[in-house]
């Protein structure tokens, strides 16, 4: 089973949320969860691992892909972290770093469907 552009636009909708969740967190609105950061919690990285490991386990695109999203929370913890010892506005900057991560990841998930 081929990856479709139905399922990079899943992958996009699930790194909002992430990101939405995030900054949530960001801005005092919740407190944050371990799910947010683990891959084997996070929406996204559920989705990698029961959508598209079985379907392309071995492409290094899908790899590529799983380390952009490990790296992806690394920083949101270290935001978070920067947010918890009141370095607000610094935290609130990272995102740009988020950003980043997610359309790297999207863009090798693009390839998956290519």
């Amino acid at each position: 089973m081929e990856t479709t552009n139905l399922d990079v636009q899943q992958a996009r909708i699930k790194q909002i949320l992430f990101k939405s969740q995030l900054r949530s967190v960001l801005y005092g609105v919740r407190e944050p969860t371990e799910a947010l950061f683990s891959s084997r919690e996070n929406v996204l990285g559920q989705w990698l691992t029961t959508v598209l490991r079985p379907q392309h386990g071995t492409r290094p695109e899908l790899r590529e892909a799983e380390r952009l999203l490990t790296q992806m929370l690394n920083v949101a913890r270290e935001l978070v972290t920067q947010y918890q010892r009141g370095q607000i506005e610094e935290s609130r900057r990272g995102m740009s770093q988020i950003d980043a991560y997610a359309e790297q990841l999207l863009q090798q998930l693009e390839r998956l469907s290519a």
